[in-house]
């Protein structure tokens, strides 16, 4: 009968024992887990402590209503859960872990054939004064979130030390229970792992007009409490925040001690060093999850990025191969998709700026657009970024934020990334159309021809950024805003070189626009900037762009 030992109880250890259970009827396998609670939504953490999951049993639940918990994995996986136990040292020679029972102090071995480490990762610790007082938590265990939720009464005001996924749900989360919250970040941008700093800046000004207040580009000094030892202020190297409870999430780390002590190779990321088939450096001992580095399948590049997606599809490959299949795991495109105040994020592939490092000839497009059709109930806006190499026309990354569906073309690009498309190729895709779900010819496929119009030369562009420099500067051009008077004055940017000339206009009054200077054409979502583009360049103007994204994208103060 063959043996396989699995330590780690929450996403990836379960997933391999469910799927080896499957294929390997008669097999013994055995789950160590250190903590008291396995297989539990991790994701589904921020919910609770917002309130939309109102019973904290629905974490460890099944969609059935069974508790999955050492009965559950017995009785109906036949597989044997070891909880309050840790692995403490692997024989590799001998073929046996050394567990220690952590309630009763107990020690024996357990003998396998094939090895799967599911260690998972742990919460980055910033060296930061005061985490130790009261009010101070993380949110990476369902105790965390049950602590939390046990300790909102009477805090009105909060801080979020980090602004990335866990950051920006904790946010979301105590801003449901009606508390002022602060984000303080120590990159210059929300998101610094998702979104590059163009869609980054406009989704933190639009949060910020929902109530949220971020400080960027901040260094946490430390954390000051009162008589009782509570939490009472955040420091920062831009001043003091008041706070009555903090939530630090400033990334994990993977765990790899245990691989380490045991001899397995660790990567060139810190993270356990895997195949395809995601065997270790030893062909017995496999290793799935947050513990380990993955093949990024547009760079090349090794890279830690860890997601619950990623875990639970390792989980399904290695419960293949320890059962002697050879499935493969190719590697990951980084795919990312949170929620937050209403607005849909999702990125997968390169950013702009890593793929620059890479060293493609990057050119991009932004989209702003609606993700259904304009006079279908319900449809929302959408900003959309394309990275593209130039020369191939081959896609590397999609980003996208929106109060539409920004996911459904996040997931269409990461299904092209993965057949290696360009953006030609996701124009011809052949998606499906109704005024419910989308425009005709899709907002991704609208982005696609974006680039494909940049690079073939009619369109040229000027980002949000370069025009706000521009404006700071005071260069002498005219900004060309081609609405209609009713959206001008509903807002607009507040400039001397503003120019406002409908479209519908635009020919009969092509006189009165000077020839001799730079002509940046704007509108609301860039579409009627660019035919005014192309009208002017039709008429024998040599220098004119247009806003790209348009006010949509436009992350800054308008009149």
């Amino acid at each position: 009968m063959s043996k396989i030992v699995i330590i780690g109880g929450v996403a990836a250890g379960p997933k391999v024992a469910a799927r080896a259970r499957r294929l390997m009827p008669d097999a013994e396998i055995t789950i160590i887990e250190r903590g008291r609670l396995i297989s539990y939504a991790g994701c589904g953490m921020p919910f609770y402590v917002g309130g939309q999951i109102k019973d904290f049993d629905q974490l460890f639940s099944t969609s059935y209503g069974v508790i999955r918990d050492e009965h559950y994995f017995m009785n109906e996986k036949g597989v044997k859960v070891l909880t309050r136990t840790e692995a403490r040292a692997i024989d590799r020679q001998k073929k046996e872990v050394t567990v220690t029972n952590l309630d009763t102090g107990e020690t024996c071995t357990i003998p396998y054939d094939k090895l799967v480490l599911a260690t998972g990762s742990s919460p980055v610790v910033p060296p930061i004064p005061g985490l130790d007082l009261k009010g101070v938590h993380r949110l990476n265990h369902p105790d965390d979130a049950r602590q939390i939720v046990e300790t909102l009464e009477g805090v009105s005001e909060a801080v979020i030390v980090g602004a990335g996924l866990i950051g920006m749900e904790a946010m979301e989360a105590l801003l449901k229970r009606k508390i002022f919250v602060s984000v303080v970040e120590l990159k210059e941008q929300i998101l610094p792992g998702v979104l590059d700093p163009d869609l980054a800046a406009v989704l933190a000004y639009r949060l910020e007009e929902e109530g949220v207040e971020f400080h960027l580009g901040k260094k946490v000094l430390r954390l000051e409490g009162d008589e009782e030892g509570r939490v009472s202020r955040v420091v920062t190297d831009g001043g003091a925040l008041d706070a009555q409870m903090v939530i630090v999430a400033v990334g994990v780390r993977p765990n790899v001690e245990l691989a380490r002590a045991a001899g397995l190779t660790i990567g060139e990321t810190g993270a356990i060093a895997v195949n395809e088939y995601l065997q270790t450096s030893d062909p017995d001992i496999y290793a799935v999850g947050d513990c380990v580095e993955n093949l990024h399948m547009v760079s090349g590049r090794k890279v830690y990025i860890p997601l619950a997606s990623t875990a639970n599809r390792q989980g399904r490959v290695a419960g293949d191969n320890v059962a002697g299949r050879k499935s493969k795991f190719k590697g990951v495109l980084g795919t990312s998709v949170l929620k937050v105040l209403g607005w849909n994020v999702g990125r997968t592939g390169l950013g702009e700026q890593q793929a620059r490092e890479l060293g493609y000839d990057v050119i991009t497009a932004i989209n702003a657009t609606h993700d259904r059709t304009h006079y279908y109930p319900g449809h929302d806006n959408l900003l959309i970024k394309l990275v593209v190499d130039k020369k191939s026309r081959k896609l590397l990354g999609a980003q996208a934020i929106g109060g539409g569906d920004a996911i459904k073309r996040i997931d269409v690009v990461a299904t092209a990334l993965h057949f290696g498309a360009t953006a030609d190729d996701l124009f011809d895709v052949d998606l499906g159309y109704a005024p419910p779900f989308s425009t005709p010819i899709d907002a991704i496929q609208h982005g696609a021809n974006i680039v494909r119009n940049k690079v073939d030369g009619l369109a040229r562009t000027i980002t949000a950024r370069e025009l706000k420099e521009k404006l700071e500067r005071g260069d002498d051009f005219i900004l060309l805003d081609v609405r209609t008077p009713e959206q001008f004055n509903y807002r607009h940017i507040e400039d001397d070189r503003v120019m406002l000339v409908t479209l519908g206009d635009l020919r009969r009054r092509i006189d009165e626009i000077p020839r001799d200077k730079e002509i940046v054409t704007l509108c609301a979502l860039g579409v009627r900037a660019y035919e005014a583009m192309r009208t002017l360049s039709g008429a024998g103007f040599k220098d004119v762009k247009f806003l790209e994204g348009g006010l949509q994208g436009w992350p800054y103060e308008l009149e």
